[in-house]
């Protein structure tokens, strides 16, 4: 059987791999359609993560630095690739009682043909109905960050809302906000692919953040005002700029992106400093949740598989391209290096 690894920094190659036995609390799972995580997987892949040579002291609440005797965060070779699938349950351990054999579902896991996950008290694992979308349940992952952005982003009916970055996370949270009431939805984003794709699910106005000002421009649209909440999903520091310039007075912007060291793009010393706008740094899966106890991060997943299930949230036209797993690598290597003609990839089995 065939997995998608990362031998090097960005080099990707299909390997042979062969099952172990699945424990008591396990099913195997027979893949048939699954997909990466372009944003935070794309840092391991081209080895810029954090996590190479440092780590998160959770007691401390700080990076660290690796000591010399310690493994590095990431270890190329076979360094999975890969976020989540949808497949048929083909065998269950003697403790699984939510689950049967033939069951279709959707969960975690890199790209590859077979998945064994622990199926004892696993929200994760997602039953779904044969007619279902799998294109939908592979967006499950970015509509959490998607929603966590809006709701720390505090989105609220009749505001004007700007979406800055055009991935998987950002396409949805223009949905998220269209749905939560907003009066105006603006994106922006350097590919004319993505803005096409956010146009045709209900945003109303698309800027080109390669050719315009795009904060000014956001100022030109709401009538000088700015948007009420930015969400910021790129992880640039330019574009974090234009949404700190194209915010209303004391409004907000909500950082979802993956952001690595500033090596430029970001002035605080100019706009920020004089309209005062709230940022907020949101991670749906910190916990506990901004919200607690009200909301968590479970409740977050729950919402968001609830909405994909009933179809409030488009998903076919952001998965694409989806390729045959025999040409998964190549694929990925190209959207890595051109990622112009591509939104979020996906893999048939």
């Amino acid at each position: 059987m065939k997995k998608l690894v990362a031998t090097a920094p960005r080099v990707a190659e299909l390997k042979d791999y062969t099952d172990r036995e699945i424990n008591s609390n396990e099913v195997k799972i027979k893949v048939e359609f699954a997909a990466p995580k372009h944003g935070t997987e794309l840092a391991d892949f081209r080895g810029t993560t954090p996590f190479i040579d440092g780590k998160f002291d959770e007691e401390w609440r700080v990076f660290t630095e690796r000591g010399e005797d310690e493994p590095r965060g990431i270890e190329f070779g076979d360094l999975a690739l890969g976020n989540m699938f949808v497949g048929t349950i083909v065998e269950k351990g003697a403790d699984v009682t939510e689950y049967e054999v033939g069951d279709r579902v959707c969960s975690y896991g890199p790209i590859k043909e077979t998945q064994i996950v622990n199926a004892v008290d696993n929200y994760k694992l997602r039953k779904m109905s044969k007619e279902a979308s799998a294109k939908n349940a592979v967006c499950y992952d970015p509509a959490q960050f998607a929603l966590g952005g809006i709701r720390d982003g505090q989105v609220r009916v009749g505001d004007n809302v700007v979406i800055s970055g055009l991935g998987a996370i950002g396409l949805l949270a223009a949905q998220f906000a269209r749905l939560a009431g907003a009066a105006m939805v603006i994106v922006c984003d350097p590919i004319e692919k993505r803005r096409n794709v956010a146009l045709e699910n209900g945003a109303d106005l698309a800027l080109d953040s390669s050719s315009v000002d795009v904060g000014f421009e956001i100022k030109k649209a709401t009538g000088k005002r700015g948007a009420d909440v930015v969400i910021e999903t790129s992880g640039n520091y330019h574009a974090l700029q234009q949404a700190i310039r194209g915010v209303a007075y004391n409004g907000n912007v909500a950082v979802v992106g993956w952001y690595h060291e500033c090596l430029g793009g970001l002035n605080l010393g100019r706009e920020a400093h004089f309209n005062q706008p709230n940022i907020i740094i949101s991670r749906a899966c910190s916990e506990p949740n901004r919200e607690y106890p009200r909301w968590s991060f479970e409740r977050i997943c729950n919402t968001c598989w609830d909405m994909l299930a009933k179809g409030l949230l488009k998903c076919e036209n952001i998965v694409d391209p989806v390729v045959p797993i025999d040409k998964a690598a190549e694929t990925y290597m190209s959207i890595d290096r051109n990622p112009s003609n591509s939104v979020k990839m996906g893999v048939e089995f």
